[in-house]
């Protein structure tokens, strides 16, 4: 099958048995990557660069050893992305993960519906999804590079840099040294909490929904296989075979915005004959 015979055909490629298993979970661990937020607009880690930027490599600046060099650079081209990422919009997909989580009558216990995410981005957050974890951080939630304090100046609102330029980073109010992006950077280990976050979800998760992502980014990738080893069921969206799909119960090619609305409303549907 072709990936546009995916795109094309979504309900062939969504199995009954896939919507069983969502529609008789309790808690819906939902684990999102770079697909996720690509049908919203928002160009993925390794999409080609435009204007300035497309002479630089994205993972040559996305590491301390970039910032600590060039901070107006690094620092310039997460704003640039940060201002990308408020002009996009949630997409369907986002949203049909808030309804799955939604009971449809008074009789229906709803699942809850728990999102770890690898993106850096607020659109589920915009969606009305309950996100645990952000695993590698938030591009919208800098932090001094020296003493860790968070940052909520005026001065690092990405919705002014529209211009694709260095831009010298504020000073932290505590110790003056350059705010960084609130991100996790290549050569650098995931923070505890969030880690420890995403583990107990995992942990407690009687289905997974992988969605949009590649499954060779570790440790994060190691998540989906840790629910699998304990018999869990995985359910994974993508359009092309992924790193996860040799532990996914079910592997549907298609996009989070075509697949997950059907499967939303399948579930749902579901749930109210039960």
């Amino acid at each position: 099958m072709t990936y546009d015979d995916a795109l094309t055909t979504p309900d062939a490629q969504i199995p009954q048995a896939a919507i069983d298993t969502l529609a008789g979970a309790e808690w819906i661990t939902v684990f999102t990557g770079a697909g996720m937020s690509a049908d919203s607009g928002v160009p993925t880690f390794r999409d080609a660069q435009t204007g300035l930027w497309e002479n630089f490599d994205a993972e040559q600046l996305a590491t301390p050893q970039a910032f600590n060099a060039d901070p107006a650079l690094v620092w310039g081209w997460y704003q640039w992305r940060a201002h990308l990422v408020r002009k996009a919009a949630p997409n369907a997909g986002h949203l049909a993960l808030s309804t799955l989580a939604e009971p449809t009558d008074e009789a229906d216990d709803a699942p809850s519906v728990m999102v770890v995410t690898q993106n850096v981005d607020d659109l589920h957050e915009r969606a009305g999804n309950t996100v645990v974890s952000h695993l590698h951080g938030s591009l919208f939630a800098p932090r001094c590079s020296r003493c860790g304090h968070p940052y909520e100046g005026r001065d690092a609102d990405p919705t002014t840099a529209t211009d694709e330029r260095p831009v010298e980073p504020p000073a932290c109010p505590i110790c003056l040294s350059p705010v960084r992006p609130g991100v996790v950077w290549f050569g650098e280990p995931l923070p505890a909490e969030p880690w420890a976050r995403a583990e107990q979800v995992f942990d407690v998760a009687d289905a997974v929904l992988v969605v949009g992502t590649s499954g060779i980014v570790y440790p994060a990738a190691a998540l989906p296989e840790r629910a699998a080893n304990r018999g869990i069921p995985i359910i994974e969206l993508n359009p092309e075979p992924s790193g996860l799909s040799s532990v996914a119960t079910h592997s549907i090619r298609t996009t989070a915005a075509r697949g997950l609305p059907e499967i939303a409303e399948r579930v749902r549907a579901t749930r109210r004959n039960r």
